[in-house]
């Protein structure tokens, strides 16, 4: 049994949490010693679609042309569309047919979470479909907490040992929640804050560059860094912060669980099912309580979450997650 694992434009989703989440996979198979390749011109049993671009959706035909059978991966919904980039609200409709008729190729259809596989059963065109809810994976041993790399990150940016630092992850876009981010930065200057992650500015929207442009002597903007420094984050700062508005998953809230980092997430439906206020993380419904909960947090009102957090995140190892897909071809290859 050999699998073809396709991404198109590597390039553009490579920095983003598709791109993290297509990595994860490649090392779940190679964790189960599952014989795959990324050559499209190789032979092979299984295609496994990461992407709903052109090329995917007509490698996907042509693999039903020859009797192979398709997985295709739901990494993207309407839902976490329309709040993206500029323009993303008014063509999010298209962007759900487009999605429905390829997804509709695939044999059976993996998507991370029961939240993204409910959506998708919604769909008319989908509803009968064979669904699977399989997490991205999480690399367990690399997040880590390590005091060494924590001490690291507060040298790398300046910060003191006495300052409180909340970061949060995400492209340049408004789902990610960026514009309650900076808010909270103006609401609450006795912390300090930073974000990683970038995308360009021309493909934001309006509220969102205004965001970017905001200057306080509190708030950073880090942009893109590796993986090393994101653990090197959730081991020196103090509280994560994912003020997100629609996820299909969300995997920096797992990175962080794994590294035993305390966060504050933002209480909607994706989250419901795994992810529970004062168990694991701390929700909040808005800005407000966004602002409450940070310095209940810091007046230490609120107590370490970390240690059920990591139970957490042992549940969506990339060994795990391997498992799984492993069982969910052979179905296939049967």
């Amino acid at each position: 049994m050999k699998i073809l694992l396709y991404t198109e434009n590597e390039k553009m989703i490579g920095k983003s949490g598709l791109g993290k989440a297509i990595k994860h996979q490649i090392k779940a198979l190679e964790s189960e010693k599952i014989d795959y390749t990324l050559n499209i011109n190789d032979d092979y049993d299984i295609l496994h679609i990461n992407t709903y671009f052109p090329k995917s959706y007509f490698l996907a035909k042509k693999a039903k042309k020859n009797g192979k059978k398709v997985v295709f991966h739901a990494h993207s919904t309407e839902e976490d569309y329309k709040n993206g980039f500029i323009f993303s609200k008014q063509t999010s409709k298209l962007f759900k047919k487009w999605l429905i008729k390829c997804y509709r190729l695939g044999d059976v259809i993996i998507t991370p979470t029961p939240y993204s596989k409910r959506l998708l059963k919604g769909y008319k065109g989908l509803e009968n479909k064979k669904i699977y809810d399989v997490s991205n994976g999480i690399e367990l041993e690399f997040f880590k907490k390590d005091k060494i790399l924590g001490e690291y990150f507060r040298k790398e940016y300046g910060y003191k040992k006495e300052d409180k630092i909340i970061f949060g992850i995400g492209l340049y876009i408004e789902r990610k929640g960026i514009i309650d981010f900076v808010e909270l930065a103006k609401r609450c200057p006795e912390y300090k804050f930073i974000w990683f992650g970038y995308s360009p500015l021309k493909l934001a929207t309006k509220p969102v560059r205004k965001a970017i442009k905001t200057r306080l002597d509190n708030l950073t903007f880090a942009g893109y860094v590796e993986p090393k420094m994101i653990k090197a984050a959730m081991s020196g700062a103090d509280l994560f912060l994912f003020p997100t508005l629609e996820e299909t998953e969300g995997i920096p809230i797992i990175e962080a669980c794994a590294c035993k980092c305390n966060a504050i997430i933002r209480d909607i439906p994706i989250f419901d099912d795994w992810l529970v206020d004062g168990k694991n993380v701390y929700k909040a419904k808005d800005v407000d309580e966004f602002e409450r909960k940070i310095k209940l947090f810091f007046n230490e009102k609120l107590s370490d979450l970390t240690n059920e957090a990591y139970e957490l995140a042992k549940q969506r190892s990339i060994k795990i997650i391997g498992k799984k897909l492993k069982n969910i071809y052979e179905s296939l290859y049967k």
